[in-house]
């Protein structure tokens, strides 16, 4: 099985703090720095579980982007789409000691990427095509879209699946077109109302595990998806 993935490749910074935090704190820390971005998880996290896996999207041409360009390619993963001349995305993820996590996102030059810009031949082969929707990254991003946008868009698209969580799904009026795969976190998730328990697991970091999710379910459905979020929340960080 061959999977594609159309987004974001950012540089990841993953901090996880062990005390509290405000002014004049001080403690330690654990820190991650790598490749991240919503559509690079899935595709790395496909090539571990055994599909072949692409990446089609816009990365800047500074270090940052050379650097996750060599990982993410180290990590089993074909790279294709335009280099652009500027700052190449960073997403800072402060995880607390719990494994809940804030996210502070500077995509550079990857919303820059143009319809005209795509070569139809990065997509030959593709069993799946993954797009991201790391630009509506929440129920508000969806708000501030506009809700009855976003849903004519994915009725035209007629998608296969859609993976959202509650506040997402709520944001848009709770009906999407295809299979829904909700996500839920701790509880789990479900495809179209059937529930699906979440794995225990000793969580570290949640950042990363809806992408996990979403590329154990493309590869081989639930079972998978489940075992791979399971994975990703007992590690540091949203690559396998």
């Amino acid at each position: 099985m061959r999977l594609c993935a159309l987004g974001d490749l950012l540089l990841d910074v993953v901090v996880r703090t062990s005390g509290s935090s405000g002014p004049d704190a001080e403690g330690s820390a654990e820190t991650r720095v790598g490749a991240g971005g919503q559509a690079a998880n899935v595709a790395a996290w496909a090539a571990e579980l055994g599909a072949e896996a692409r990446f089609v999207g816009k990365r800047g041409s500074d270090a940052a982007g050379e650097l996750v360009g060599h990982e993410l390619s180290a990590r089993g993963v074909e790279l294709l789409g335009p280099v652009e001349e500027g700052r190449n995305g960073v997403v800072v993820s402060l995880v607390a000691a719990d494994g809940n996590r804030t996210m502070l996102t500077d995509r550079g030059v990857a919303p820059g990427l143009r319809a005209e810009e795509l070569d139809v031949r990065w997509f030959s082969g593709c069993d799946r095509l993954q797009l991201s929707g790391y630009s509506l990254p929440s129920a508000s991003g969806i708000a501030e879209y506009g809700p009855e946008k976003l849903l004519s868009r994915l009725e035209l698209l007629q998608p296969e699946l859609v993976f959202a969580n509650e506040g997402e799904l709520a944001a848009i009026g709770g009906e999407v077109p295809g299979t829904l795969v909700l996500k839920r976190g701790a509880d789990g998730f479900s495809v179209d109302g059937i529930d699906h328990p979440a794995l225990r697991a000793d969580v570290v970091d949640t950042t990363g595990a809806g992408d996990a999710l979403a590329a154990g379910y493309l590869v081989s459905g639930p079972e998978l998806a489940a075992q791979a979020a399971a994975r990703c929340v007992a590690q540091l960080g949203a690559m396998p």
